[in-house]
C-alpha cells in the first residue's frame, strides 16, 4: 500500500506536536542501538560514497523500516538531491514523520517481505542504495531470504544495501562478551538514562493530539514480529545466495554492526 504525501497533517493537531513525538523518539532510540549517531554517519557515508562519489546526481534512496524518518532525514540532508522514500508499516511513526519532516522525504507504508511489498512503492527506477538500521532483525529468516533477494533485483549494479542491526556472532562466547561491551559503553555514554520504548508509547497514547492517528492504528493488522537467530556470519551467506557479490562488515562495536552488501 503507498500512502503518498498527507494533506493537513493527517490527523495530527498541530507541526509542532509532531516535532515533539519525533524527537522524544530520537531520544529513546539511543538506549537500543551503540553510538547510533555514529552508525547513521557511517550508513550515510556508505551510502554517499557508492551514489554521489560514483556519479549518481539524484540518487533513489530507501530507507527500510524508517519509523517518524530518523535515518531517511539524515541522508536528505546530506544529499539534498537525492529521492529518499521511507518505509513502515506503523501509519502513525509514518505520520508523525511527514508532518516533521514535511517534503524533504518521501513516506510509504508496507510490510516489508510480503508478497508485493516493493511494488506497492511505486518506483520508476532502480534502487541505488537501500538500507535500513534496527528492523530487519524482525523478520523470520525465509522471510528475510525473501526479502534480501527482491532487494538485489531492485537495486541497480554497482547499488549497495545498507543494514545497521545487532548481529551475533559465531561463537556463544564471542556474543556474550559484545553484549557486555555493548553494555559497558551504553552506561559511559548514559543511553540508559532516557526513556525506553514502552514509556514513549504510553504517552502516545495519553495524547489528545494524537488520537485519530491512533484510532486509525489501532484498526489495523499489525504485521507479526517473527525474529530470527541468524548469526552474521548467517546474514552474509544469505546476501550473497541473494545475489549481492561484495558483502562485509564496515563497523562493529560490540554486537552492533554495519553490514554492506553491494550488487
Amino acid at each position: 500500500m503507498n500512502v503518498g504525501s498527507a494533506s493537513g497533517m493527517g490527523g495530527v493537531g498541530t507541526v509542532p506536536a509532531a516535532s515533539r513525538w519525533v524527537e522524544r523518539w530520537e531520544r529513546q532510540q539511543q538506549r537500543y542501538a551503540i553510538d547510533r549517531e555514529e552508525r547513521f554517519t557511517v550508513i550515510s557515508d556508505v551510502v554517499e560514497r557508492v551514489t554521489v562519489g560514483g556519479g549518481r546526481s539524484a540518487p533513489l534512496l530507501l530507507d527500510l523500516g524508517c519509523g517518524p524518518g530518523s535515518l531517511a532525514a539524515r541522508l536528505a540532508a546530506r544529499m539534498p538531491a537525492a529521492e529518499v522514500v521511507g518505509v513502515d508499516a506503523d501509519p502513525l511513526l509514518l505520520e508523525l514523520g511527514r508532518a516533521h519532516h514535511g517534503t524533504a522525504l518521501r513516506f510509504a507504508e508496507a510490510r516489508i517481505g510480503e508478497p508485493g511489498w516493493l511494488d506497492a512503492l511505486l518506483l520508476e527506477r532502480p534502487v541505488d542504495a537501500a538500507v535500513s538500521t534496527t528492523a530487519l532483525h524482525y523478520l523470520g529468516e525465509a522471510t528475510l531470504r525473501r526479502t534480501y533477494r527482491e532487494l538485489a533485483g531492485r537495486i541497480r549494479p554497482g547499488g549497495v544495501l545498507v543494514n545497521g542491526d545487532h548481529l551475533d556472532p559465531d561463537s556463544p562466547k564471542v556474543h556474550e562478551l559484545a553484549v557486555d561491551i555493548g553494555r559497558r559503553r551504553a552506561e559511559r555514554q548514559q543511553a540508559l538514562a532516557h526513556e525506553d520504548w514502552e514509556s514513549w508509547w504510553s504517552g502516545v497514547r495519553a495524547d489528545p493530539e494524537l488520537a485519530p492517528l491512533l484510532a486509525a492504528r489501532d484498526r489495523r493488522t499489525h504485521p507479526h514480529c517473527e525474529g530470527n537467530k541468524l548469526t552474521l556470519n548467517d546474514h552474509l551467506a544469505l546476501l550473497r545466495e541473494s545475489g549481492f557479490e561484495h558483502v562485509g562488515t564496515v563497523w562493529q562495536f560490540g554486537n552492533s554492526h554495519v553490514v554492506v552488501a553491494v550488487r
